[in-house]
């Protein structure tokens, strides 16, 4: 049981590092034209519609059926303004590192509600730890352009980006022993974590995927939906 949790999670986690070594093969080997950009911004709404998937497929409804309706307004609101601090505070200080913590700032409750789910339903968390990872690698992606854009080495990036990855595991492995008896915090943590990346994809996500003059890259969103559905259908 226990080394299937790692394995899930640790699948969760490492898609962070692959996401970061295809952003650097892609920034050194795709020349600067048009077709680059439509790649980009449709990895960025094909990862927002895997985070879609999550919400509407899992967290949500998985925390609807443990609590009341008060409970989960709270939940819900707490974590779409905790976000939205932190976003604010990101922005008033610049830079480019916000898409970075915007991808820990869902990845890591996530994580931890893979683990404190594996406990109960496993192959919801299979669910989950498959959702996790295809969101991190376009986030991923996005999240090492933009830091070697404000400075940073592609080693230095890579190295913290291979660190990272192993978040998921840290995360699985503290809801599982933590949580996995508190079905309920389980419950908040999901619904929390569901207000949070909902702002994040209306805020900044879905926006910044956008590219004028082109209406294909929303399918990006669209098959991102889809897997997810997919993956709720076969588990």
């Amino acid at each position: 049981m226990l080394l299937k949790l790692i394995l899930f999670s640790g699948f969760a986690g490492i898609t962070v590092f692959i996401g970061g070594i295809l952003a650097n093969y892609f920034n050194h080997h795709v020349n600067e034209n048009y077709v680059k950009y439509e790649i980009i911004h449709t990895l960025m709404s094909f990862g927002s519609g895997i985070m879609l998937s999550a919400l509407a497929l899992v967290l949500i409804p998985k925390g609807m059926e443990q609590l009341e309706l008060l409970p989960i307004v709270i939940s819900f609101l707490l974590g779409a303004l905790l976000f939205m601090i932190i976003d604010q505070y990101l922005a008033n200080k610049g830079g480019k590192t916000a898409t970075l913590l915007a991808m820990l700032m869902d990845f890591i409750p996530e994580s931890i509600a893979l683990g404190a789910v594996f406990a109960i339903e496993p192959e919801m968390a299979v669910l989950l730890a498959v959702f996790i990872g295809l969101q991190n690698l376009p986030e991923a992606f996005n999240s090492f352009r933009d830091l070697i854009q404000s400075g940073f080495t592609v080693n230095k990036t890579l190295l913290m980006f291979f660190f990272l990855s192993f978040f998921g595991i840290i995360g699985a492995l503290i809801g599982h022993y933590l949580l996995s008896d508190s079905p309920d915090l389980t419950a908040h943590l999901m619904i929390f974590a569901s207000g949070g990346i909902l702002y994040l994809l209306i805020q900044n996500i879905i926006p910044e995927s956008k590219l004028e003059k082109n209406y294909l890259t929303s399918l990006g969103a669209i098959l991102g939906f889809l897997v997810g559905i997919i993956g709720d259908k076969i588990i």
